[in-house]
């Protein structure tokens, strides 16, 4: 009894074993492995089929896959998967890259086609082979310092479309390429870098202090000749009050008398020296009483 129960069982148990699953927000490819229809394939939504022998299931995702090629064995693969390239020098340097793209669901069978992998073996060999080739030709007209410094967006961007360029035709749409962390470049390279931009800085402290030296001058300057220019205008405005009392004096001699008399204090001198008093005319009549 038990041996008939295993016979009958046995089918339904290689049935369920042959039937594969499309998950949700997937696109199946049923290929044909042997047979007179060797190398046909048949797309299928989400669900459950029976595939049978001599047939092999791939399943693309149409959601947005992120993947990191880094040398760190927590991310991505357990192995070393960050991607080195040459400047126009020569020099070496080492990066974690990171992708993120979409399938497009129309083009599913069209990537199979191209590739002949699933989804996973696309991106760890094809998608990073890419992305290598790339920053090889754009890194290979770029000093060290661009690489590092201000070209290092440039030269990433300039990575993403190229890759683009090349999938987006059979249905991969690359959304985003970008770096992981710094860049690491050879030690003697980055002491040279560092040297390079103290020396830069110092240099730009040193016309900053020039420039700060010189405003100050300046300034000092700016102050003595207005103190000059205030010190001749008031030279000039007493010379010429002199010159005008001068000249009245010729025209009129009695404004002498005339100052004197406003400035007497109604008292005679008490001592003269046997000379005449001042301003006063003594020959004038006095009244009678």
């Amino acid at each position: 009894m038990k041996r008939l129960v295993t016979v009958l069982l046995s089918p339904l148990v290689l049935s369920l074993a042959a039937c594969s699953k499309v998950p949700a927000g997937n696109v199946g490819v049923k290929f044909q492995m042997y047979g007179d229809d060797k190398g046909s394939l048949q797309e299928l939504p989400p669900g459950r089929y029976w595939v049978g022998w001599g047939y092999e299931m791939y399943t693309f995702p149409t959601f947005t896959q992120t993947y990191t090629f880094t040398r760190s064995a927590f991310e991505g693969r357990p192995v070393d998967e960050s991607i080195s390239f040459q400047t126009s020098q020569g020099l070496t340097v080492n990066a974690d890259v990171g992708i993120t793209y979409h399938v497009d669901p129309s083009k599913v069978t069209l990537i199979f086609q191209k590739y002949r992998k699933g989804i996973d073996e696309i991106t760890d060999v094809y998608l990073r082979n890419m992305i290598r080739d790339a920053l090889v030709k754009d890194a290979s007209s770029l000093d060290i310092e661009s690489v590092y410094g201000k070209g290092k967006a440039s030269l990433i961007e300039a990575v993403q479309k190229d890759v683009a360029d090349e999938v987006g035709s059979v249905g991969i749409v690359v959304e985003k390429i970008y770096w992981i962390g710094e860049l690491r470049l050879p030690e003697n390279v980055v002491q040279s870098i560092n040297a390079k931009i103290q020396a830069t800085q110092m240099a730009e402290q040193r016309q900053n202090e020039v420039a700060q030296a010189q405003a100050e001058a300046q300034k000092v300057e700016a102050e003595a000749q207005g103190n000059a220019q205030a010190q001749l205008t008031i030279a000039e405005a007493e010379a010429k009050a002199i010159s005008l009392k001068g000249e009245a004096l010729r025209q009129n001699p009695n404004v002498v008398q005339m100052s004197a008399i406003e400035k007497w204090d109604g008292h005679l001198p008490t001592y003269n020296g046997g000379g005449a008093l001042p301003f006063v005319n003594l020959s004038s009549p006095v009244p009678s009483k």
